[in-house]
């Protein structure tokens, strides 16, 4: 299965807040915490979310004209974004299936 062998990391920023990314087995990012979280435990919740049929899901391109998308919980807030843009939506899609994103 896709990014069955992607890899998490967890890391305080420059403000001192926990984030999280994911990279793929190239050691490319795939997927990161759109905010940073006072708790470490957290931060691990919103890594370790994986599919949930609440969450809206939306695709769209960017001003680039790359496809993006983002993750929203049933209370709006974002809590997922591709780390980068793609050329083909497909692609996109299944960045996001790496998040849960079910189709």
């Amino acid at each position: 299965m896709v990014g069955e062998n992607d890899t998490f990391e967890v890391y305080q920023d420059k403000r001192g807040e926990w984030r999280w990314r994911r990279k793929a087995s190239n050691g490319q990012i795939v997927g990161a915490a759109t905010e940073g979280y006072e708790k470490k435990s957290d931060c691990e919740a919103n890594m370790n979310r994986g599919p949930n049929p609440k969450d809206k899901w939306e695709f769209y391109e960017d001003k680039r004209g790359e496809w993006r998308w983002r993750r929203k919980a049933v209370n709006g807030n974002i809590i997922g974004a591709a780390s980068e843009g793609y050329k083909k939506k497909s692609d996109c899609e299944a960045n996001a299936a790496r998040q849960g994103w079910q189709g």
